[in-house]
Formats: structure tokens, sequence, C-alpha cells
């Protein structure tokens, strides 16, 4: 008579005892990971949210869109865009931007020399592939620290094993302070390439990615400069 009334309220209990029970087991790793962990837990959120960051910033839409090199040479085929034109283009993206900046050069002086209007060009994209670049630094330098910092819990480790013997070499150490240096030691160690080899693996990801926009990015602005030189002629 009363299974109909404890069964939602049972089930909703089983739901959360294994939450529960994941919580303990991660604070109870943690807690015997000792407080060299720290450091580390601080470098896996900063480099969780530096990947986010990149797979967000780093789309093909928002850096070199397919076809906007072509749209670009088709409505310049003629003559120079009007400078609300251009506007749009340089908050289109990043390749936009570059190809922007050269139409503006022509806009603001008809008559600029293929020098200036490449060096307009080339003073955008500077500023295009620092932005690409944004974050990548720190991500290697967390690929390259995380190992050096769980190196670092080891060896407080190893003092905690080496200060749980008693004095003289005598047998009687602490057995607890044994077992909380050698895990001390052991997770530092794991928590330590566990950051370090997925922040190794997408930077060199990230880094290849920015590698291939910059080249698109400079092929594209090439063509443009081309393009307007035959225009002008």
């Amino acid at each position: 008579m009363f299974c109909g009334l404890c069964g939602p309220a049972s089930l909703g209990h089983n739901r959360e005892a294994p939450t529960s029970a994941r919580s303990r087991l991660l604070f109870s790793i943690i807690q015997a990971a000792g407080w060299p962990i720290w450091p580390l837990i601080a470098c896996s959120v900063l480099a969780l949210a530096i990947i986010i960051e990149r797979f967000v910033s780093l789309k093909a839409s928002k850096v070199a869109p397919a076809k906007l090199l072509e749209e670009v040479l088709s409505v310049t085929r003629n003559s120079v865009p009007a400078p609300d034109v251009v506007a749009q283009l340089e908050k289109n993206s990043a390749l936009g931007e570059v190809l922007a900046s050269g139409l503006r050069a022509l806009n603001t002086d008809p008559r600029c020399s293929e020098s200036d209007l490449r060096g307009a060009m080339e003073a955008s994209g500077r500023a295009v592939a620092h932005r690409l670049e944004q974050y990548l630094s720190a991500l290697a330098t967390i690929a390259s620290a995380a190992p050096l910092m769980g190196l670092f819990g080891t060896v407080v480790g190893m003092i905690e094993i080496f200060g749980s013997q008693a004095p003289g070499g005598t047998t009687g150490g602490n057995p607890a302070q044994l077992a909380h240096g050698i895990s001390v030691a052991l997770y530092n160690t794991a928590f330590g390439l566990i950051i370090a080899v997925p922040s190794l693996i997408f930077w060199r990801y990230f880094r290849g990615q920015v590698d291939f926009y910059l080249l698109t990015l400079e092929l594209s602005a090439e063509r443009l400069a081309r393009h307007l030189k035959a225009l002008r002629r």
C-alpha cells in the first residue's frame, strides 16, 4: 500500500547517491594529494578556459570565411567600394579586416603607391596575427610547467616519506605519514601529466590552425593587392 508513496522519493535518493559518492571520491583524492595539488588544479582550470576560448575564437567563419575573398574581388571588379561597404567588410572577420585595410587606403588616397597599399594590409595583418596567437603562449607554459609542478609535489611527498621514518634508522616509523607521503608523490605526478599532455596536444592543434590562417590571410592580401594594381591601370 505504501509502495506508490515511497517509490519516487526512493528513486530520487538513488539518483543523488552516485553523485555524492563521486564528490566524496574526488575530495578524498584531492585531500590525499596534499596542498601541492592546488596549483595544478588552478592550471587545469586555466587551461580548460583557454582551450574553450580558442575553439570559439578560431572558428573559420570568424577568421577566414571560405568565399569572402572571391566576393571582395567581385565587388571591386570595376571600382573601389564606398567607405560604408569597407566598414562592413572590416567587421565580417579577421580576413575582412585585412582586406578592408587595403581598400580603406585607396579610399583615403586613390593615388597611394603599391608599397603603401601593401604596408597598410601588412600592418593590419600583424594586429590580426597577434589576436590569433592570443593565450597560446599561456597554454604552452601550462603544458611545460605542469610536469614540473607535479615533480615538485613528488619531492614534497618524498620528504614526508623520509620524515615518517624514526630517528636513527630504527623501525617503528609513522605508517599513516608514510602512506600520506606516498599518495602525495604519486597523485601529484599523475595530475601533472594529466594536465600537461592535453595542454600540449591542444597547443599544437591551435598552433597549426593559426599558421594555416596566417598563410591564408597573407595569400589573400597578396591576391587583392595584385587585383587592385590591375584595376588602377
